[in-house]
């Protein structure tokens, strides 16, 4: 930016009129370990001046000069939904306080896209990586945070959601409100925690005498990256279980938009949500909040999770990777898309 002189702000400006070594100002308007050492008035004086005529560092400088960029990759497989936004909330949140800065890509499930955008990362000086719900990642010499259960867990930091406890307060709940029959949405094949969260479920159902009928298990199958895909994805599941809804009372989603895709679909084939057909969704997110009737959920502290995710790849690029799962223990949030089950009625048909 150029000062009212005409001439742009630089260390070398700010060392003319403050008449010290442009050393001594990078030192301070890096907040490197030394800066301590110097005077707190001198320091004060820098700080001014950088205000005052507006300086911004030349950061492809700075990495030039200390090998650092102070960049972090963020990798999702899909931007699209809440449960993203809400994550890279928590990242934001957390980097706002410091010196870091990070940017995003997604992959749409497709291994060559990751190892491009790996490179991506590398290219732009990228420190340390935070990998949304993705499994495949090449070796980058980068230090790796990743959100999402990994069974075998791999190396570096995970931070997961236990799933067993949320799918369990769910089901206890539908329990106390007199459902026996319940209906299922899976989720993707692909994503982190299908397998575990489908596994809860099973659980938690043999313990709580909740039959499991294969009619009444759907999956979700990927639609595409089109705004509504998700929602689609939700209600066409809701569809398949439309012929078999005199069996049961309640549905319980993988994910919070599913659930709401489904209520959609439920709504407009005649069915009162929640006094025919009661819906739990997981996650959250802000669609949960929002939709008609507000969605029973297990909430995921998603924004926390972003925030330890920054946390950690920092520790991490600072101090070493180390091998762990962080456990976040999730909660059940009622709204108004679950009530007292129906009297149960049997047989097939609308």
């Amino acid at each position: 930016m150029a000062t009212k002189f005409g001439k742009k702000v630089t260390l070398k400006f700010l060392s003319e009129q403050l008449g010290l070594s442009r050393t001594t100002i990078s030192v301070v308007l890096n907040n490197s370990p030394i800066a301590s050492t110097i005077a707190a008035q001198t320091r004060e004086r820098i700080l001014q001046a950088a205000k005052q005529y507006d300086y911004k560092p030349n950061f492809f400088a700075r990495y030039l000069n200390q090998g650092r960029s102070y960049l972090i990759g963020v990798l999702s497989p899909d931007l699209a939904e809440g449960y993203d936004a809400s994550l890279l909330a928590g990242i934001e949140q957390y980097l706002l306080h410091g010196e870091y800065h990070f940017f995003v890509a997604s992959h749409q499930w497709s291994e060559s896209r990751i190892t491009r955008t790996a490179e991506l990362f590398k290219e732009r000086g990228a420190e340390g990586v935070i990998l949304v719900n993705s499994d495949f990642f090449p070796e980058t010499g980068l230090p790796v945070v990743r959100i999402g259960r990994h069974d075998p867990p791999l190396s570096g930091t995970s931070l997961i959601v236990d799933n067993h406890a949320g799918i369990r307060r769910a089901l206890e709940y539908l329990v106390s409100l007199g459902h026996r029959k319940v209906a299922f949405i899976k989720g993707h094949q692909d994503s982190a925690d299908t397998e575990d969260r489908w596994a809860a479920v099973v659980d938690a159902a043999r313990e709580l005498s909740i039959p499991i009928e294969p009619s009444l298990v759907v999956q979700l199958e990927r639609l595409g990256t089109r705004p509504m895909a998700h929602l689609e994805e939700g209600m066409r599941c809701a569809e398949l279980l439309l012929p078999y809804r005199r069996n049961f009372t309640a549905l319980l989603a993988f994910n919070d938009i599913s659930a709401v895709g489904a209520i959609n679909c439920f709504r407009d084939a005649g069915c009162n949500v929640p006094d025919d057909i009661s819906v739990v969704g997981f996650d959250d997110t802000v669609e949960a909040s929002i939709t008609y009737p507000a969605l029973t959920t297990v909430q995921q502290p998603l924004r926390l999770m972003g925030e330890t995710a920054a946390r950690e790849v920092i520790a991490a690029i600072t101090d070493g990777s180390k091998d762990q799962q962080i456990v976040f223990t999730p909660q059940l949030i009622i709204r108004n898309s679950t009530g007292p089950a129906r009297a149960a009625k049997h047989g097939r048909g609308a």
